[in-house]
């Protein structure tokens, strides 16, 4: 098994996940600014030309979400309830909820402090940023509200729906994200760091695509 990386939000829930479950696979980190992306050999792979990618002999997986629940399905992982109907609809909700408003509400943050220095994209835009804080702090009420007196987001245990909102707001300090204020969050976000394939995830070795 190969799994295609680089440091962003989609990859992690993927390296994250497969280091949780003890999933052996040769992670090959791609070179987004080097432009591994947009060789042949990879679109052939992925056509959106993005990551994470995962090659399972013959099988292609692209999508982060499919490729998760891949991984639990070859582990025998409940975090993806793969014979539980009930839960699949409760996971699924919430990797909707996230891609449709969570992911377009943290994004901006995201992107501005954490992807533009990792990549040498030039200084986070905080004045861009002020337009984005009311929406950040409407989903974050909502994702607050749904995890009081819970301490996983579906299941009641921990998912890939965990691992799929977390992966840009984990770094919320650092995002300069407004999430000081929604205490369920923020103490559900501080319970993962607290398993280590999350705090630590990614990939010692490097090699090109």
């Amino acid at each position: 098994m190969q799994i295609y990386w680089f440091k962003a939000q989609a990859p992690r829930r993927v390296v994250a996940l497969a280091k949780h479950l003890g999933i052996a696979a040769e992670f090959i980190e791609v070179d987004l600014v080097g432009g591994d992306l947009k060789q042949p050999t990879y679109a052939r792979l992925n056509p959106n030309m993005k990551a994470p990618t995962l090659v399972d002999g013959e099988f292609v997986l692209w999508e982060s979400s499919a490729i998760m629940a891949h991984l639990c399905i070859q582990a025998g992982s409940d975090m993806w309830p793969a014979h539980a109907p009930a839960e699949q609809v409760e996971v699924l909700r919430w990797l909707g909820w996230n891609d449709c408003h969570w992911s377009e509400a943290v994004g901006p943050f995201y992107f501005e402090h954490i992807i533009k220095p990792s990549f040498g994209f030039g200084e986070p835009d905080r004045e861009a940023l002020k337009a984005k804080v009311d929406d950040l702090r409407r989903f974050a009420r909502v994702l607050d509200r749904h995890l009081d007196g819970r301490e996983f987001v579906a299941c009641g245990r921990l998912t890939i729906a965990d691992f799929h909102l977390a992966s840009m707001a984990t770094d919320w300090r650092e995002s300069e994200m407004p999430l000081a204020d929604f205490a369920n969050v923020v103490r559900w976000l501080e319970r993962l760091r607290q398993l280590p394939a999350w705090a630590d995830p990614w990939p010692q070795q490097r090699a090109a695509a």
